[in-house]
């Protein structure tokens, strides 16, 4: 695979975590689209078993979000700007710390963004806790499989 496939299925990877943090974008779809495209390039035995590990991933995290109990966004009061961003640094975050930083720095960065946002800890904390209780366990379990996935990917790529 060459140079620019492997950037082109970096940017799929890029889009699909984006589409995580975006309502009615599937994400986890675009993610597992992009290691189907560089498996079907590379057609290597590393490449086939990151595919079948990404398959079986994201088909738990499907399973997972319908166990979830389902609540509205509506009701936890933060705009959609506050959780993209925050899904943002989340993303930033699994690549400074590898692995446990992307959900440390999603749940920091949406307390950041609140309390810049309502201009005081208590405020922000309550908001920061009402929106992970209405879905932030889904999108952050939804983020993190996805993250593992291209997480994945990379090392499979960095390996070779």
């Amino acid at each position: 695979m060459s140079a620019w496939q492997l950037v082109a299925v970096g940017l799929v990877l890029l889009l699909g975590l984006l589409g995580v943090l975006m309502p009615g974008v599937p994400g986890p779809l675009i993610v597992w689209a992009g290691v189907l495209w560089w498996a079907m390039t590379e057609q290597t035995a590393v490449a086939w078993t990151v595919l079948i590990a990404a398959t079986g991933l994201l088909l738990l995290n499907q399973a997972l979000k319908w166990l979830l109990p389902a609540r509205s966004l509506r009701t936890a009061g933060a705009p959609y700007r506050t959780l993209f961003l925050a899904g943002l640094a989340g993303i930033a975050g699994f690549f400074v710390i590898p692995v446990i930083g992307g959900p440390l720095c999603a749940v920091g960065g949406l307390y950041v963004l609140e309390r810049v946002r309502l201009g005081g800890h208590g405020d922000a904390w309550a908001s920061t806790r009402t929106v992970m209780r209405a879905i932030g366990l889904s999108v952050l379990i939804e983020l993190f499989a996805c993250l593992l996935v291209v997480g994945a990917w990379m090392g499979a790529v960095l390996a070779k």
